[in-house]
């Protein structure tokens, strides 16, 4: 019997087990592209995608949508002397905390029928920075709070001594321009439901508040400095809207992958007299209370009224990308097709083919 002491006397080594696998004896199978094999894959796949591109684009198609630049849109309560508007875009660089308001009149060419959304888009807002995309605290929304938050949030971390709730540049830049739709038609607001555009998973399982009273579970902590309320104050007519479910807060909190993005703002509330059916050709007015600073960074602001389909908003993208591969892929597969019945040698020729045969080009 072998005591332990021969065992570990024993030389090691660095052997591997006796196993298939360590041992790459396990089977396997490598294809052999034939023209039998690589046409059809060709043809299958273009003939299948160009449908389903067209499909993509018709679906697309049937999308209305509405784009209105507000960027440089003038103020209607701040004049010069001289009786020269004043752009609320310059206005809001020289004093960030006076209010400034702004009105668009514009036309609806047609009906907007069905479901219709209001969006807010950015251009040349960078979102999917690495450090911007990582500056939270997700156990802080989540309704953990506590004095010592995440170091991801520096330098949007702390207000002195007091520690920020939502921490971080993400909601420190937060959307807080207040847009407002008036009907011509109706003579009234077009209704505008705040609730309804945040993902559900995102407001039942990633943003979660404080139990108790907002006001006292958050009277301990500092707003971010770019805010000019506090978290419990960002829907003051819903308590179900307020705090971390705010879902302002949570679309906003959603950051994009492209410079260019739309976020979702509102829906309008098709339960009320002269909006059942959607918005009616026709003159409206866009009133916005002016307070999100863009030109530091050369962006723009724009209003988007948009309708929805089977497959959701406009994306011609996708249909286009389907069409253009499939076309790629019937092109490859004739061009293969031609090189293969003019190229190719017969099977008697590549049967009589041994080591010995000379290379006759």
């Amino acid at each position: 019997m072998t005591s332990i002491s021969e065992i570990n006397s024993l030389p090691k080594t660095k052997k591997p087990s006796d196993s298939a696998f360590k041992q790459q004896r396990l089977p396997a199978w490598q294809p052999i592209l034939t023209a039998g094999t690589v046409l059809p894959t060709f043809f299958v796949i273009g003939i299948a995608f160009i449908p389903v591109g067209v499909g993509l684009l018709y679906f697309s198609d049937q999308v209305k949508e509405y784009i209105l630049d507000y960027t440089d849109c003038n103020s209607t309560n701040i004049i010069r002397g001289d009786g020269i508007p004043v752009k609320c875009a310059d206005a809001i660089a020289e004093d960030h905390s006076k209010p400034c308001y702004c009105q668009l009149s514009f036309t609806l060419p047609y009906d907007f029928n069905g479901k219709i959304y209001m969006y807010y888009g950015l251009t040349n807002f960078y979102q999917n920075h690495r450090r911007y995309v990582k500056s939270r605290d997700d156990n802080q929304l989540l309704g953990k709070l506590s004095n010592l938050v995440s170091t991801d949030c520096e330098p949007f971390a702390y207000d002195g001594e007091k520690a920020i709730v939502p921490c971080g540049a993400i909601a420190n830049s937060l959307f807080s321009d207040n847009l407002t739709l008036y009907s011509e038609r109706h003579k009234k607001d077009v209704p505008l439901l705040k609730t309804g555009i945040a993902w559900p998973s995102d407001k039942n399982i990633k943003f979660r508040n404080p139990e108790g009273n907002l006001k006292e579970a958050f009277q301990n902590f500092a707003k971010p400095k770019n805010w000019t309320k506090y978290i419990y104050q960002l829907d003051e007519e819903d308590e179900s809207n307020n705090g971390f479910q705010n879902e302002d807060l949570i679309v906003w909190m959603r950051t994009a992958a492209l410079p260019t993005f739309r976020k979702l703002y509102r829906r309008v509330n098709h339960t009320e007299n002269g909006f059942t059916e959607g918005l009616l050709a026709g003159n409206y007015t866009l009133t916005v209370n002016y307070t999100y600073p863009v030109s530091a960074f050369d962006g723009r602001k724009r209003m988007i009224l948009s309708t929805t389909s089977l497959l959701g908003g406009k994306n011609p993208f996708l249909g286009i990308a389907y069409i253009v591969v499939g076309c790629i892929c019937l092109l490859l597969g004739i061009t293969l097709l031609i090189i293969h019945i003019k190229c190719s040698k017969s099977v008697t020729e590549m049967i009589n083919v041994t080591p010995n045969t000379p290379y006759q080009e």
